[in-house]
């Protein structure tokens, strides 16, 4: 069994993903005091596509991460890039208006193709394949995908959907636990630590000063906010927070306080052959289910079945992610019973209370925005969130404005209780789940 190690480290934890890595690069410790235009703080997808977008409209850039490039969510998450943001863009309208809820529901589109251009158009070797379905296992699932089904053939969006009933489930999954599927061929799966590793390439190209083992200590706000390192200092006109579920309290109370750190974890069997891999993904899509502690996965490059799933709100890894995960991956493809667990690992990805992501500006100092809380799908609103930000720096702010203008819930309770609380609350929508 390997990935034993601690699923948090200084260095990047022990994972599939880090086992097949491409472009590992390690970048300096910030050791001076240096002027930017701009500093973004955390170096995921998130901080690392505002760097690119602010670089490429003229901005000097400096990006501080406390440890490595994808350290965090960004270099260990499922790999699923699949359209939509956000959760039930409904309930905002009396807030965003019909324009607002139309811009994002486009946006979920568009933060597709920025990353299947980005990977295009910068040679960014992440295996990115295209097909992905949404699993329903309760008949209430299967009139949920009917809808989206026919609202996107309403939108003129419905070329590369296809809506399966349980007797066609064959065609795409070796597995009788599901009563059917919405294909999507617009959306797929990829390398998420190859994806970040490669863009970082992009920003170092593009002059973005990259430093890493450099933690924001402090924030100095003020019309020219400073950054405090342990060894440097950044000065800036903008300052972006973009450390999502490792952002925490100390740093700002007002950013932190809306974020919640969640796990999710994931297995990598050994190879399977060919056969194998026909037998339970006969397309090489993605996969996720429908529920509140749904499974996800997918084939990697090499064959392996990676399968994730578990998502905790306790703020507690599980001792043994395999021994957790397992019982479902067998649940899924009972063919693959006791099949050899190659990698396991985990991480915190970042959840809101209204499960929207977080795009704005902190209400006393316009010159800071934040971006984080994708909520579980954040290789698609990452980049969006990124673009946002450089039009908003850019004096093109509509569409960050829309995000901006929705309120999100500061978790009672503090770091301390904020999570217990919020696991007991889960256990409700849990319950539900099941009818």
């Amino acid at each position: 069994m390997q990935a034993k190690s601690p699923v948090h480290s200084d260095m990047y934890p022990s994972s599939y993903y880090l086992n097949t890595a491409k472009e590992l690069y390690e970048h300096p410790q910030l050791r001076e005091r240096i002027d930017v235009d701009v500093c973004v703080v955390g170096g995921g997808f998130s901080g690392i596509n505002t760097a690119i977008e602010l670089a490429q409209k003229g901005f000097s850039v400096a990006l501080l991460e406390a440890k490595r490039i994808g350290w965090g969510a960004s270099g260990r998450n499922g790999g699923e890039l699949i359209r939509g943001i956000g959760h039930n863009i409904e309930q905002f309208r009396n807030v965003i208006g019909d324009e607002g809820v139309s811009a994002i529901n486009q946006m979920g589109f568009e933060a597709v193709d920025i990353v299947r251009q980005r990977v295009a158009e910068h040679n960014i070797d992440c295996n990115l394949q295209m097909g992905y379905c949404d699993l329903a296992m309760r008949p209430r699932h299967m009139k949920e995908l009917k809808q989206d089904f026919d609202d996107l053939v309403s939108q003129g969006r419905g070329e590369g959907f296809t809506l399966l009933e349980k007797k066609d489930m064959g065609r795409v999954i070796g597995s009788n636990c599901y009563e059917g599927a919405l294909v999507d061929m617009n959306s797929g799966h990829l390398h998420p630590l190859n994806l970040a590793l490669g863009e970082a390439r992009v920003a170092r190209e593009l002059g973005v000063k990259m430093f890493e083992y450099s933690a924001a200590q402090k924030i100095i706000k003020g019309d020219k906010p400073k950054v405090i390192t342990e060894h440097g200092e950044v000065n800036c006109q903008y300052l972006v927070l973009a450390g999502n579920a490792y952002i925490g309290h100390q740093l700002d109370g007002y950013v932190g306080g809306k974020v919640l750190p969640a796990g999710s974890y994931l297995l990598a069997t050994e190879p399977l052959s060919d056969e194998q891999c026909k037998d339970i993904i006969p397309q090489d899509m993605a996969f996720a289910d429908m529920r509140i502690d749904l499974d996800y996965f997918h084939l990697s490059e090499d064959n392996r079945l990676l399968f994730g799933g578990l998502c905790t709100y306790s703020g507690k890894d599980p001792k043994d992610i395999e021994a957790a995960l397992r019982p479902n991956l067998e649940k899924v493809f009972p063919q693959l019973k006791g099949v050899k667990i190659d990698f396991e690992w985990g991480g915190m990805i970042g959840i809101g209370a209204n499960r929207l992501p977080q795009i704005g500006r902190i209400p006393d100092c316009p010159n800071i925005m934040y971006a984080q809380a994708y909520s579980g799908h954040g290789v698609n609103a990452t980049h969006m969130a990124a673009k946002l930000i450089a039009e908003a720096l850019s004096a093109q702010a509509g569409r960050f404005d829309i995000f901006d203008k929705i309120q999100h819930m500061t978790f009672p309770g503090g770091p301390t209780f904020r999570s217990p609380m919020l696991a007991a609350g889960m256990l409700y929508h849990r319950f539900l789940d099941i009818f």
